[in-house]
């Protein structure tokens, strides 16, 4: 049926009008989500700051602020004024020049703090004193939203193979666009982190069905380019964010600026059409032809879709219907042997790439540069590493790809802990490298998990898969805390992760210019007793050369 159903899409048109705008559409939103994903680098950024002095000085705190700050604030190993601690009473002593004061009693900033503004004139740190002894809220902000996004990954996984793909995403561009305006309306700290939540939610659900749509309405030799696009459209949207970011300084209205957007999304969403595939394996053939259809007029094959019928549609998966289950549980990704095999790899994958990927991107400031800039490289660094994935997921294979790609990040990431701490910028070039070698693997894997699980439970496998990678996202912070024990062990754990994710792929089935498969029978069938490797081969040149006729895409793959 697979085989049956790509034919079919290329005798609508292949890769035409249809498909290169449905694509469009959804990968916009996609782009502006990688911006939430890295919203808090300059939300939630830490300017300088130093304890304010009591109440009763102010006057002359304003008059002399600079003597005023040497003599009631102590100097920390680098001198400069310590961010946590003032003297009890001002220290006069310490205005004449070679002087210096031994064993003078400080206190925590009982009267708060003033901050360094001109970089960042308000943040979410700035407005709820979120430093010293408040700092871990501002992380646990961040893993409230990665558990939003794992919570997402799990309920709209499920609905998705049960609602429809269309369903769930049209629902998360609205509730990101009401949760997001929300977050930068409310003000209390409390309802910053629900509101969080709530979009990070939205992210596992605009992610998961946004590729599983592009990849069912896409013809089995368009699927690699498609995949790399959702690559790019990240890569874009971390431009999008350091350019937004810049212009925009306060963070309330970054946050709403980056939030709106979905409200158009969500009204233009609405148009998408359902995947046939879906609506064939649950009985929908009617709406399957109706789209399909519309598919055809759209691509300039009007007169091979009017001839198209539910009998002649339902023809091609007349065996497969009879063999999907009515109801799916996660149970089912490691009912099978070869469905089991799939599913344990992918978890270690998943939870590595994520785990080093954010351990890596996420808070930049501790680089020591401009963060716009270190944004800008961060994003940039993923032109040409994408490319090269690519390149090699054409001629070479999903499996080689991203087995590389997870390796060589890996290698970077613990290179990087032998060059010395004041070459800052050596640093942060090679942690960019490495980086954009995770970024381009785990675009690539979720190209490579989508055409690993069977149609009956793709959604189910990429939601579960997915979990996985939020389990990684939430443990990376408390790995980088891990540094207060002793340095190497952060790069260490991330590098040694990266790599064990690598080898893990290993194992897993190729699936480039292989059909989709449909039903986990038909999987099972496939691994054994299908087709012997020359046979398979043969099969898969036969059905290359099929549509490499008729595909508009030729030229450019």
């Amino acid at each position: 049926m697979a085989m049956a159903f790509a034919e079919l899409l290329d005798t609508l048109g292949g890769v035409g009008r249809f498909q290169l705008v449905y694509t469009a559409l959804l990968l916009l939103p996609c782009s502006l989500l990688a911006c939430h994903n890295f919203l808090q680098n300059f939300t939630a950024a830490v300017p300088g700051h130093h304890c304010r002095g009591p109440a009763n000085h102010t006057a002359a705190a304003a008059n002399h602020s600079g003597a005023w700050l040497r003599a009631t604030v102590p100097l920390d190993r680098l001198g400069t004024p310590e961010p946590c601690q003032r003297f009890t009473e001002p220290q006069w002593a310490l205005l004449s020049p070679n002087t210096s004061v031994h064993g003078a009693a400080t206190e925590g900033c009982k009267d708060g703090w003033v901050y360094d503004r001109s970089i960042f004139p308000s943040t979410i740190v700035t407005e709820w004193d979120l430093v010293c002894e408040a700092r871990p809220l501002r992380d646990l902000a961040q893993s409230i939203y990665m558990a939003g996004v794992l919570v997402g990954a799990a309920v709209f996984g499920g609905l998705a193979d049960r609602l429809g793909r269309k369903g769930p995403l049209v629902w998360s561009y609205l509730q990101l666009a009401v949760s997001g305006a929300a977050t930068a309306y409310f003000g209390s700290f409390g309802a910053y982190c629900v509101f969080r939540f709530l979009m990070g939610m939205t992210f596992s659900g605009i992610i998961l069905n946004s590729l599983s749509l592009v990849v069912e309405w896409m013809p089995t030799r368009g699927r690699t380019v498609a995949g790399v696009l959702l690559g790019y459209s990240f890569t874009l949207g971390q431009l999008i964010l350091a350019g937004v970011a810049y212009l925009i300084r306060p963070w309330r209205w970054l946050q709403f600026a980056v939030s709106v957007p979905f409200l158009i999304f969500f009204l233009y969403s609405w148009w998408l059409p359902e995947s046939s595939r879906w609506l064939l394996l649950h009985g929908r053939s009617q709406l399957a032809v109706q789209n399909l259809r519309k598919v055809a007029v759209m691509n300039g094959r009007a007169e091979e879709g009017e001839r198209l019928t539910k009998e002649v549609v339902s023809s091609y998966i007349q065996s497969e219907i009879a063999n999907v289950r009515t109801s799916n549980s996660v149970l089912d990704l490691f009912r099978t042997p070869a469905i089991r095999k799939v599913t344990c790899c992918l978890m270690v994958v998943w939870f590595s790439n994520s785990m080093a990927y954010y351990g890596l991107a996420m808070d930049l400031q501790k680089f020591g540069l401009n963060v716009y800039l270190v944004q800008v490289l961060f994003g940039v660094i993923d032109i040409p590493a994408m490319l090269v994935a690519t390149t090699t997921m054409i001629y070479v294979g999903r499996r080689a790809t991203v087995a590389s790609f997870l390796i060589l990040a890996g290698l970077m990431v613990i290179v990087n802990m032998f060059v010395p701490e004041d070459m800052q910028t050596l640093r942060t070039a090679q942690a960019a490298l490495g980086k954009g070698c995770l970024a381009s693997s785990f675009i690539c894997v979720y190209l490579f998990t989508g055409e690993l699980y069977p149609t009956e439970i793709r959604q189910m496998g990429m939601g579960f898969a997915s979990v996985n990678a939020r389990f990684g996202g939430l443990v990376a912070p408390l790995v980088t805390t891990l540094g207060e024990f002793s340095t190497i062990l952060p790069p260490m754990s991330f590098g040694a992760t990266s790599i064990l994710a690598g080898l893990a792929v290993c194992f897993l089935a190729e699936t480039r210019n292989a059909p989709l498969v449909e039903t986990i029978e038909a999987m099972e069938k496939r691994v054994k007793g299908g087709l012997s490797k020359k046979e398979a081969e043969e099969k898969r040149e036969e059905i290359s050369l099929q549509q490499l006729g008729s595909s508009p895409l030729k030229e450019t793959i």
